[in-house]
């Protein structure tokens, strides 16, 4: 029987499978739509750049106020859902036709279409995303629940995202192969059975989770009365919700742990072709081993947070993923591994990588966890239940500062005098030293960085229970 303490597996399942949509776009995103617009359609890369600059701005700024929107919509169906079920169509429509451009359009009108599209995609599946998680606070009121329900999030945003990833390099790209573009990766037809598979899922994704997560809207939190509509008025509530040292703690962390993320992302290839060696189907097989990692992380987020408490744990598992991210990168370094070629040398990072992606994802639902149990703290302080100001202020960081990570990659190659424009035997062994010597300090300042901030949050598991109570709500074996 599902309760406010622990939610059925039916809605655990459909609270988690509707990140998958979230995830889908991401790597899309990442992985493809910079190389899409510039090297398969002909679109200056600088003019993509920019438009893709400009919808995370949009974007960004947009966060706050669906979470705000989000936090004290009126409706029978609640404050969330109305936003769930309203998304699914936008963003799946949308999301097809960015990759499906029109064939004989200028320069200048390809950006613009990319550019619309690319903020209409964007903030419509801000539009599901934050609504969606920030039910779960009220799906999972308990301490240790609420990091199981965020392990189940980030295990599908993962594992779905990832599938789409996989799917075109190992199906959709070889089979668009043909003698004229031998090389599937530059044919636009496989983009647009990728945007059409894509764009399916993200439709079931959202619709699965909205639906799933429908007969506990009696149970939900109804809005209270809102402020004045002056804009003035709204960010004024915006900033009296967040204005607290344990959120401060979290939103620094965030913002380090973009940083780190980005820069470990724009590096990967470097590091696999250039400085491992390793071929298409070895990185494809590495990309893989995520779907391991998120069972890892998504399973041991829980008991981490029953042993450890979620502050604590979160630092211990944060500085174990933080010292094995770059251990065969220090090894390779220190002269303690073999040369290129070796059989051991895929495995090896393949298995570093699996169980360091997985800590990853561990530490990511604890802190998405303790950002949770900032809403009943909040309430205590304002009378007013915002989640999805908490959620949105989150995704605000992740996407403002998402450039600094690039930046700050683009900058450790700088430091590496690694040479532009070479093939993998083109770059000598002094080329890869350096890029190795640069990398692992960097990413361990920007790493420990983070650990610090995370170090600040002190709302424990008895403070949790205690607003618990002073709100009224019912405790596990107690009562109001």
């Amino acid at each position: 029987m599902a309760t406010a303490d622990r939610p059925s597996l039916g809605t655990r399942l459909a609270f988690g499978f509707g990140a998958g949509a979230y995830g889908i776009k991401d790597g899309g995103f990442g992985y493809f739509l910079l190389l899409f617009y510039s090297q398969v359609i002909g679109v200056d890369a600088r003019l993509v750049g920019l438009a893709i600059t400009i919808s995370l701005l949009v974007d960004a700024l947009l966060d706050p106020v669906i979470g705000f929107w989000s936090d004290n919509l009126r409706s029978r169906w609640g404050r969330r859902h109305p936003f769930m079920y309203a998304s699914a169509l936008p963003v799946a429509a949308t999301y097809f036709l960015i990759w499906d451009p029109p064939a004989s359009w200028s320069q200048s009108a390809l950006f613009f279409y990319l550019l619309g599209l690319a903020i209409f995609v964007r903030v419509s599946i801000s539009l599901y995303e934050i609504p969606s998680t920030a039910l779960g606070p009220e799906l999972a009121r308990s301490y240790d629940e609420r990091s199981a329900l965020f392990g189940w999030r980030l295990f599908f945003a993962w594992v779905i995202g990832s599938i789409m990833s996989v799917a075109n390099f190992s199906l959709i790209f070889p089979a668009f192969a043909t003698a004229a573009i031998p090389n599937g990766q530059f044919n636009r037809d496989a983009y647009e059975l990728y945007g059409m598979i894509a764009s399916v899922l993200i439709f079931i994704a959202i619709l699965v989770s909205a639906a799933g997560t429908h007969n506990r809207i009696p149970h939900l939190r109804t809005a209270q009365p809102r402020p004045a509509g002056r804009p003035r008025a709204i960010f004024r509530q915006i900033f009296a919700t967040i204005a607290n040292r344990d959120f401060a703690a979290l939103f620094v962390a965030a913002i380090f742990g973009a940083i780190a993320t980005g820069i470990s992302a724009s590096l990967s290839f470097y590091f696999s072709a250039y400085f491992w060696g390793f071929s298409s189907q070895q990185i494809g097989l590495i990309t893989m081993s995520v779907f391991a990692s998120a069972a890892i992380g998504g399973g041991l987020a829980p008991t981490v947070t029953r042993r450890l408490g979620k502050q604590r744990g979160a630092m211990v598992i944060g500085i174990l993923a933080g010292l094995a991210l770059p251990l065969p990168i220090i090894a390779r370094l220190l002269g303690l591994l073999p040369a290129n070629g070796d059989p051991a040398i895929f495995w090896i990072v393949f298995i570093v990588t699996m169980v360091d992606v997985g800590l990853i994802i561990c530490f990511q639902a604890l802190t998405a966890s303790m950002l949770a149990d900032l809403v009943e703290q909040a309430e205590v302080r304002t009378g007013q239940r915002s989640e999805g100001i908490f959620f949105a202020a989150n995704t605000f960081i992740r996407k403002a500062v998402q450039g600094l990570g690039v930046m700050a990659a683009s900058l450790v190659l700088t430091l590496a005098e690694f040479p532009k424009g070479a093939t993998p035997d083109q770059v000598g062994p002094d080329s890869l030293f350096r890029l190795g010597a640069t990398y692992v300090p960097a990413i361990w300042l920007v790493w420990a960085c983070m650990i610090l901030a995370v170090s600040r949050y002190r709302l424990s598991r008895a403070d949790h229970e205690a607003n618990l109570k002073t709100l009224g709500d019912r405790l596990p074996g107690g009562s109001a």
